[in-house]
């Protein structure tokens, strides 16, 4: 179709109407970009980051977390209707920028055409049901906030108003379009090519041809100037995520996955450690705080405030960017709690289901830093003590090293200074050392891997704590000397390859150390036994077993393995009920962020909590993967009265039960 008439209707026509227009385009984009300097400024009080390294992966990920919406679909319902209402709204602006190309630049300057033929007509199909798209969407995600969940959602006055900017500027443009089709369109075959312009150019048509000349013309000019208001309040409003989270998937964690920054605890020149101000933050736990659109899905995901403590990863994002921006010198931790930050177990529930890529967790150990580094301060004696006794003992449980490897004697294993000619270096932890309960599953391992032919070699009473808690805890001083001495000796024994039961030992020698030098392969005992069934080197029985399983933290989230454990539990005959919570969205035990060395004595416990949910499948068995969990459900399994129903094991104790 020729788009003469249509031209014709649309008054951005002439130099005179251009002028003002582009006047105001003008002036609407300069307050936009000050506004962006502005908190750029308030993000340069932060500590420097790199996070403009692989470019090319950077903008991969943004071009993906962008136009897929891929973050934000992962949760259903809210996160759909929020990527259909991004490219319905997304079509229709591309679509209005080529209107306005053609109209006011190649057109009258060129006279070149581009919106004709049969292009045009399915440019004008697209765009009328990406329009109506938008208006769906946006009008089903009002009611979900204002209707449906309004308790559990933050609004404010500025989502009203944003909501009600961009209904008016969806709805205005049908207006605009109904009014040029009842004179231009109505009643020929073109009109069909733009359904909900049609109902439209209907409703208006009795209006008559004078009339809706002036309706089209003053409302193009207040669709005009709303959506030149809209710009201005975008850096004033939460709808600054439009540009901020879009930001924030190039400036994503590349890896490894919620790697703390490991501090030079040598540096002369260092005033203070952790973090009490914004300024001891990088700047992009500041940028964070502008990129977090308040959608709630990390609180949604928290296992402490699920349990009633004062712990809200969402309510901590928001405090650090009103210390950024309003308030520079005011106390981190006051503002944040110091109960707040002890509550966090580093399960990386909220990290994970972000859809605008916060980093939460660094922000609360750097916090803790400073509590533990510069104050002296823990969450409680039993954490003092148990930081005591690993400076002593090398463990936090308080018992003397000279035992620690006294569980391997009756199975004929080596240390590393007997015989360090050996296949794997077995790093048992402290709880596989000294708790007899967990001694099980280092006894249950080594005996698959002497079935399997490999040669396991400990480091017995030379092994100290891989220092994971007192890290997560805030003691980076006591984690660096543990993790100085562990790397020394391992490296010098000249092995090749670490094997871990431990998931939190898997995730500090495997990520944390390789900051301090550390270059020797580190693999999970799920992932390593895996791979021994698959080779043929470890047979087993297969006997039923109905369970359920438990998928730790710092094994799932942290490390993206998921399949390894489940695969092991098949192979033995395991059939699998899944708890509603599982994979990715798996409930923490409540051990992890150091709190295994601490009371739970805020809100209810989240080990009762998870085992609650396992006792609810209906299986007597729950299967876990990690020393600190097992710990955690037989006591929550007591806790909770579950004895006679719910028994926990590790996987290597179902392995071992049927080895051929």
């Amino acid at each position: 179709m020729e788009l003469t008439r249509e031209l014709y209707w649309n008054v951005g026509h002439g130099v005179v109407t251009l002028l003002p227009m582009y006047l105001l385009t003008f002036a609407a984009f300069a307050v936009l970009i000050n506004a962006g300097l502005r908190r750029i400024k308030g993000y340069r009080q932060g500590r420097a980051l790199n996070r403009f390294d692989q470019r090319p992966l950077r903008f991969k990920t943004l071009l993906k977390n962008v136009l897929l919406q891929s973050k934000v679909m992962r949760v259903k319902g809210a996160g759909t209707g929020h990527g259909l209402f991004f490219w319905g709204f997304g079509l229709l602006f591309i679509g209005t920028c080529l209107v306005a190309l053609q109209a006011d630049f190649t057109d009258p300057l060129f006279a070149i055409r581009f919106l004709t033929g049969p292009f045009y007509l399915l440019f004008s199909l697209v765009l009328d049901l990406a329009g109506l798209l938008a208006i769906v969407m946006l009008v089903g995600l009002a009611v979900r906030r204002y209707l449906v969940r309004l308790k559990e959602l933050e609004t404010g006055v500025d989502d009203a108003i944003m909501h009600a900017l961009l209904l008016a500027i969806l709805v205005g443009g049908f207006v605009i379009e109904g009014a040029r089709m009842a004179v231009t369109e109505l009643g020929t075959p073109l009109a069909v090519w733009s359904p909900v312009g049609l109902l439209f150019a209907k409703a208006l048509a009795p209006l008559g041809e004078e009339t809706l000349l002036s309706l089209h013309q003053y409302n193009w000019w207040l669709h005009f100037a709303l959506v030149m208001a809209f710009i201005v309040l975008i850096p004033f409003t939460k709808l600054r995520h439009i540009l901020t989270t879009s930001s924030n998937y190039f400036f994503s964690d590349l890896g490894p996955r919620a790697k703390l920054t490991t501090i030079d605890m040598e540096d002369e020149d260092a005033e203070s450690f952790g973090a009490a101000q914004v300024a001891q933050l990088t700047w992009k736990d500041l940028f964070d705080a502008d990129a977090c659109t308040l959608c709630q899905r990390c609180d949604e995901r928290c296992p402490a405030l699920a349990t009633e403590k004062p712990l809200s990863p969402m309510t901590v994002v928001r405090q650090i960017g009103e210390v950024a921006f309003n308030d520079p010198s005011e106390n981190l931790v006051d503002k944040v709690q110091k109960d707040v930050l002890w509550s966090c177990t580093t399960c990386l529930a909220c990290q994970d289901i972000c859809p605008a890529s916060i980093e939460h967790v660094g922000k609360i150990v750097e916090m803790r830093r400073n509590l533990v580094l510069m104050e002296g301060e823990f969450p409680g004696e039993e954490v003092m003590t148990a930081m005591e006794h690993t400076e002593v003992n090398g463990n936090p449980l308080g018992i003397g090293y000279a035992s620690r490897g006294e569980w391997a004697e009756e199975l004929g294993v080596k240390t590393l200074a007997e015989d360090p000619d050996v296949d794997i270096l077995y790093f048992v932890g402290c709880y596989a050392s000294f708790d007899k309960r967990n001694i099980k599953i280092a006894q249950a391992f080594i005996k698959l891997c002497q079935a399997a032919g490999v040669k396991v070699g400990i480091l017995g009473k030379q092994e100290k704590c891989c220092g994971e808690p007192m890290r997560k805890m805030g003691n980076e001083y006591l984690y660096q000397g543990l993790a100085t001495e562990m790397i020394e000796l391992i490296r010098g024994y000249g092995v090749e390859k670490v094997v871990t039961t431990c998931p939190h030992c898997f995730n500090t020698l495997d990520k944390d150390y390789r900051d301090l030098g550390f270059d020797i392969d580190v693999e999970s005992y799920t992932v390593y036994l895996e791979r021994l069934i698959e080779t043929g080197r470890l047979t087993l029985r297969s006997e039923p077993l109905d369970c359920t399983y438990h998928d730790s933290c710092y094994l799932g989230r942290h490390n993206d393995i998921y399949d390894a454990p489940r695969s092991l539990i098949k192979a033995a005959g395991g059939r699998i009920a899944e708890m509603a919570r599982n994979r990715d969205q798996s409930f923490c035990c409540g051990a992890g962020g150091g709190r295994i060395l601490a009371e739970e004595d805020i809100g209810r416990r989240i080990n009762i909590e998870r085992v609650q949910m396992a006792a609810a499948t209906a299986k007597s068995q729950l299967v876990s993967n990690c020393p600190f969990c097992l710990t955690m459900f037989e006591d929550g399994i007591k806790g909770a009265e579950l004895d006679e129903s719910l028994k926990a094991k590790d996987i290597a104790e179902i392995l071992v039960e049927r080895i051929r």
